[in-house]
């Protein structure tokens, strides 16, 4: 009797063992835990819906996405029950569009590639939201990490960046890390380091959005810019190691960033505007110079 008691502990300790070693590697996998599946909503009680409208839109553009899209769309609608997710599926070949409408996304179908920017403009457009949060397809972040981006902007945020800087202990720095950094410190707020629009998950308040003018979107240093110029405020709110999180994509690329580029001018056009706008020192003063001395 003895001996089959011991046999029977000895299956138990090893079946509860396979199933706790299974557990840690669906954790590792998705960064969600069986508790936080259980858990429906993060934020049950961030606010009622304005006359039937979402209290928040999450906007997630997608091109050839059917691997991650469902996930996506779940972690989404997991942040709060007031929240409408929109899908902007471009230049797509596969079944991103039907996944995300299965998986309770409202879908707009472009045929043509958007990019990311493009497909944040166009998601924005049509959000009905007081609360816009931007993501990708491609990069499925937990409810629990996109949430407290949402709480920000309860709590009066209006532009609630990633406090995610980057690498910027690698010699050399990588340019565009170097570039988020310049314009923060051009915008006279060197205290957000290298938190920038181009990098998700981000939120804004509606009001954020009709100052910045949805066009901007198409060119998140742009936004950032005109957000901090007109005296919103803008915080690095929490940290998501999206650098971390795509790190495969990067390892499956071969040769130079093809973003790379699109970003640094980016941001080459968000320094324009700033010039444009506050002189052609970006508001900074000349101190003691006599230019007209050395003409």
């Amino acid at each position: 009797m003895q001996n089959r008691r011991r046999k029977v502990g000895a299956v138990v300790k090893a079946s509860a063992g396979r199933k706790k070693n299974r557990r840690r590697r669906d954790v590792r996998k998705t960064g969600i835990s069986n508790k936080s599946k259980r858990r429906r909503y993060v934020l049950p009680r961030i606010g009622l819906p304005n006359a039937g409208n979402p209290l928040l839109s999450v906007i997630i553009p997608a091109m050839n996405e059917e691997k991650t899209v469902r996930r996506a769309v779940r972690e989404a609608k997991r942040i709060s029950p007031s929240t409408e997710v929109i899908v902007v599926v471009n230049g797509s070949t596969d079944r991103t569009a039907a996944l995300a409408a299965g998986a309770g996304a409202r879908v707009l179908v472009h045929d043509d590639a958007l990019g990311h920017d493009g497909g944040r403009r166009v998601g924005a457009t049509e959000a009905c939201g007081d609360i816009l949060l931007f993501t990708d397809a491609d990069i499925v972040i937990p409810a629990e990490q996109m949430a407290p981006f949402v709480q920000a902007i309860v709590d009066g945020t209006d532009v609630a960046l990633n406090d995610y800087t980057g690498p910027i202990k690698r010699n050399p720095v990588h340019p565009v890390i170097e570039a988020k950094h310049a314009l923060n410190i051009i915008l006279e707020r060197p205290d957000l380091k290298g938190a920038s629009l181009t990098a998700i998950p981000h939120a804004m308040s509606r009001k954020a959005l009709e100052i910045i003018g949805v066009e901007a979107l198409e060119t998140p240093p742009l936004a950032l810019a005109k957000a901090v110029d007109a005296g919103l405020r803008v915080r690095a709110v929490h940290h998501v190691p999206v650098g971390k999180m795509n790190r495969l994509r990067a390892l499956k690329r071969s040769g130079p960033d093809p973003l790379e580029k699109i970003v640094l001018n980016d941001h080459l056009a968000a320094i324009r505007w700033i010039t444009g706008h506050r002189g052609p020192r970006g508001g900074f003063p000349d101190l003691n110079r006599v230019r007209a001395l050395a003409r």
